[in-house]
């Protein structure tokens, strides 16, 4: 429920969740691993982001906390998603680096 206290979280909960896919699609659109990376380090930013908005919701309005914790658990995984390619992406970066 929105009130004064849950209306911000609400809103900078939505802009961060959604940004989320709409790095996801610029990453995704990459046009080299060296464009894919900064798009793809946004997605694991803002994935972070939200799984700290939705433990303020948690906190704000104890009625929420059972479904803020199953999103914070795919914004979790998410999370480690965007980790291990960004991890991919610069192991790979440094290979093509190495050879002449």
């Amino acid at each position: 429920p929105a009130n004064a206290v849950t209306a911000p979280i609400i809103n900078h909960l939505v802009r961060a969740a959604t940004r989320i896919g709409a790095n996801y699609c610029e990453a995704d659109e990459a046009e080299s691993k060296r464009d894919f990376r900064p798009k793809i380090a946004i997605c694991r930013k803002k994935a972070k982001e939200t799984k700290y908005w939705l433990r303020m919701i948690a906190k704000a309005a104890p009625a929420q906390k059972s479904p803020a914790r199953t999103l914070w658990r795919e914004a979790k995984a998410l999370h480690l998603i965007f980790c291990a390619a960004i991890r991919t992406t610069d192991q790979n970066l440094r290979k093509e680096r190495a050879t002449p």
